[in-house]
C-alpha cells in the first residue's frame, strides 16, 4: 500500500464492505420517512435514535459510494460525473449507486469470487472457504 493512501482497499470491495455498504443502503432509504415521522408525530426518544442511525448510515454509504466512485469504478467517464452529481445532489443518490453500480462492478465481483484459504483443523491442510456475496 502506497503511504499517502490512507485507506485500504479492502475497506472498499472486501465482500465485509459490500456487507456493510448494502446495509448501509438500506438503512438509509429509511431517512425520509423517519424524517417526516418525526415532523409529524413529534420528536420522542426511540424515534430520534432511529433518525440518527439513518444519519449514519446515509453518511457512511456516501463516503464509501464516493471513494468508490473516484478510486475504483471503470465506467465511462460521462457515467461517473452522472453518478457524481447524483451522489452530490440526490438525497438518496448513495443508495442507488451503492445498488447499481458498487454491488455490479468488477472490483467488487473479483473480491467476492475470490476464496480465501484458511488453515484448517486437521493439522495444516488448507480448507477453501467460499465468501457468501
Amino acid at each position: 500500500m502506497d503511504p499517502h493512501q490512507y485507506v485500504k482497499k479492502e475497506w472498499i470491495v472486501s465482500p465485509t464492505a459490500r456487507g456493510v455498504y448494502r446495509a448501509a443502503a438500506i438503512v438509509s432509504l429509511t431517512l425520509y420517512p423517519l424524517l417526516f415521522a418525526s415532523i409529524y408525530n413529534g420528536p420522542f426518544p426511540v424515534l430520534k435514535q432511529l433518525l440518527f442511525i439513518a444519519v449514519l448510515a446515509t453518511a457512511i454509504n456516501g463516503v464509501g459510494m464516493e471513494f468508490f466512485l473516484f478510486r475504483f469504478d471503470q465506467s465511462p467517464a460521462w457515467k461517473q460525473v452522472l453518478w457524481f452529481c447524483a451522489l452530490i445532489f440526490l438525497p438518496l443518490g448513495a443508495a442507488l449507486y451503492c445498488f447499481l453500480v458498487y454491488s455490479r462492478s468488477q472490483a467488487v465481483r473479483t473480491a467476492c469470487s475470490s476464496a480465501d484459504a484458511v488453515l484448517g483443523p486437521g493439522g495444516g491442510q488448507a480448507q477453501v472457504i467460499e465468501p457468501a456475496c
